[in-house]
């Protein structure tokens, strides 16, 4: 196969799946797959198989969902714009709106298009342990969720009335004992509301697939949380931990260039194909490399953009990288395609998935023409 090419492992991506339904199984809580992370639909057969439905942020998301996935649909976006309600209200099942005021603009416009449909609002527990400020949306100042003044008086209003479910995001990447916090701070400012609603939606950023996450923890949270409320139908919404460690993506050596240190040129991008690993940021791991001279042979491995900064990190080896050589970067099936882009003309990676009985399927190659048609 002609590199780079993401290559995506349905055995892997099954084991989370299961973990998930073992989750589901256990309390009744229903799971959606977040777009926002993962979102190659050339898998939501399988994934369809054991999640819910999807979360979308906006209207292509909802599209995609609805023409691929075929189940539940939530829909939820910082602001909706006006011409973008009537589609994204027919074909969602909840619409979840971030502020009042996008409430009460559009909440009964929504309702009449779609009187099936189940509106909600995305509330801010005004705490949370994300790791990065970047991806805390409980910080200061911020425009995510609407904090509980606010959302007191919208519940007095008469349109109110319509609001069925609370939706809160305050995890990024992080262990049911964040959650708990989370859940403390969100009781306390709504749990007068509670009773009066049918769902509540406990958002993403819950790493359940990753190796030492607190399952157990989980459960014994959901089932609590539900004794106390039997009225709701509690959702989580996971991205990352659906693509976690499912996948790779291959590149190959370009050129070797030394100016202090030995550089590897590879025909990717940490810029364009990796972005998360620049924006987080964090270090992917190359499948047999180590840490800077812990191998034999460092080096600085970098994408082939003008980018100064479009560096993947330092590594080393246990023998002398060559011209052709391929490198295998782990875990970067989840926002990696979501987030690619073709900066300085780069072509994105191709899209090959090894199916469950073993065999590989290249399903998308890109060529100028996606470049081309991007812009114009």
């Amino acid at each position: 196969m002609k590199t780079p090419y993401w290559l995506l492992e349905e055995e892997l991506l099954e084991k989370n799946l299961k973990t998930l339904a073992h989750i589901k199984e256990q309390t009744g809580v229903k799971i959606l797959l977040a777009l926002k992370g993962y979102a190659l639909w050339q898998s939501f057969e399988l994934v369809s198989k054991y999640l819910d439905g999807c979360c979308a942020s906006g209207l292509n998301e909802a599209k995609l969902s609805n023409e691929k996935f075929k189940k539940e649909l939530h829909t939820y976006s910082p602001a909706f714009k006006e011409e973008e309600i009537e589609p994204i209200a027919t074909i969602s099942n909840h619409l979840v709106f971030n502020s009042s005021s996008q409430f009460e603009r559009f909440g009964a416009l929504a309702k009449s298009l779609n009187p099936n449909l189940s509106l909600g609002i995305r509330v801010n527990p005004e705490y949370s342990e994300a790791p990065v400020e970047l991806y805390n949306p409980c910080g200061l100042y911020s425009r995510l969720g609407t904090t509980v003044a606010n959302f007191d008086r919208l519940l007095k209003s008469e349109i109110g009335n319509s609001i069925e479910g609370l939706h809160f995001h305050a995890l990024c990447e992080q262990d049911s004992f964040a959650l708990e916090k989370v859940l403390e701070a969100f009781e306390e400012k709504f749990k007068e509301f509670l009773p009066k609603l049918k769902w509540v939606n406990f958002g993403g950023g819950h790493h359940i697939t990753k190796k030492g996450y607190n399952i157990e923890k989980l459960i014994e949270l959901l089932k609590k949380f539900q004794a106390k409320y039997p009225n709701l139908q509690l959702y989580l919404e996971p991205g990352e931990a659906v693509g976690w460690q499912t996948g790779t993506l291959v590149a190959s050596v370009l050129d070797i260039v030394d100016n202090g240190i030995k550089i590897a040129i590879l025909d990717t991008s940490a810029e364009a194909h990796m972005p998360d690993t620049i924006i987080m940021p964090y270090r992917a791991d190359i499948r047999g490399a180590g840490e800077v001279e812990e191998k034999a042979y460092t080096y600085r491995v970098a994408g082939n953009t003008c980018l100064a900064g479009d560096i993947m990190g330092d590594y080393s080896f246990d023998k002398p990288l060559q011209i052709g050589d391929k490198i295998v970067f782990e875990d970067q099936m989840h926002y990696t395609m979501v987030k690619a882009t073709t900066f300085n003309g780069i072509a994105l990676p191709s899209i090959a998935i090894k199916r469950l009985d073993g065999s590989v399927e290249v399903i998308r190659e890109f060529g100028y023409e996606d470049f081309r048609d991007r812009l114009s």
